[in-house]
């Protein structure tokens, strides 16, 4: 195989309009809106030809063409169901790490928009720091910041 970079990561959540805007608190832009709807290609393979949702790729630096996307979708049909895991510590993908250059000042943009925290910031070894916290659906996010 010759993999060169991971492409989309992809959440879904249950309040399309909702989350769209948490993650623009987050920096995130929509470079691609998707819209609503859905195609039988793309249902099939995903595993059902039927399937709908609203969706939008986002990104943090729109204009890096090779940067990670985030491709939020709220599934219509079949609807968006069951919960992420209630903790870290659950098989499968974890949480969503992004990179950052002010913790603290994002820190306390997440407490006045009421998000929950799972700490406050950690130090790890003397030149990282990190903190967990959910999206409206419960899914983890991580912001790390190196010194």
């Amino acid at each position: 195989m010759a993999i060169k970079s991971v492409f989309h990561i992809n959440i879904n959540c249950t309040d399309f309009e909702r989350s769209k805007a948490f993650y623009e608190m987050l920096g995130f832009q929509s470079v691609v809106d998707l819209g609503e709807g859905g195609s039988e290609e793309m249902g099939r393979g995903l595993g059902d030809p039927t399937a709908k949702g609203k969706a939008a790729l986002m990104m943090l630096d729109p204009g890096n063409n090779r940067g990670c996307r985030l491709d939020l979708i709220e599934w219509t049909n079949p609807k968006t169901r069951g919960t992420p895991p209630p903790d870290l510590f659950h098989a499968g993908m974890a949480r969503l790490c992004l990179y950052c250059t002010d913790l603290d000042g994002h820190v306390a943009q997440l407490k006045e928009a009421g998000v929950e925290l799972v700490s406050e910031p950690v130090n790890m070894r003397r030149d990282t720091r990190f903190v967990c916290f959910k999206d409206p659906d419960g899914t983890f996010i991580e912001l790390i910041e190196f010194r």
